[in-house]
């Protein structure tokens, strides 16, 4: 493993943590830390966004440039975690299983899709 592969791995997993940690934190009211948790959460995605620039400095890349293409795919990722987020809660909280698994596949078939869309297929 190369050594910019494991500091990634590293700071991607302690960022993805924390921010999973600070969104439990602000979102459980029994946890009764919701400041806290922002807080916390901002630090992950700071540190998370910190990690991009970190591995591709160290694999000597250029800066990812923002343009539409980029923007959209981002949105398609964040559209598609949303579905699938969406899916989880009518299983798990509203207990409507059937429309519940619909709206995961259809999260799951979105994320899928970021693959060959990103990628290409070759």
């Amino acid at each position: 493993m190369k050594k910019s592969s494991f500091v990634a791995m590293v700071l991607g997993t302690v960022s993805g943590v924390m921010f999973a940690l600070g969104m439990c934190m602000a979102l459980l009211p029994e946890w009764n830390a919701f400041k806290e948790g922002i807080v916390l959460g901002a630090v992950g995605l700071v540190m998370g966004l910190a990690t991009v620039i970190i591995w591709r400095k160290m694999e000597n890349k250029q800066p990812v440039r923002l343009n539409l293409r980029n923007v959209l795919f981002v949105i398609l990722g964040v559209v598609g975690a949303l579905t699938l987020g969406l899916g989880m809660c009518f299983c798990m909280v509203w207990e409507n299983i059937i429309l519940g698994t619909v709206i995961g596949l259809v999260g799951i078939v979105m994320l899928l899709s970021l693959i060959p869309i990103v990628k290409g297929i070759k």
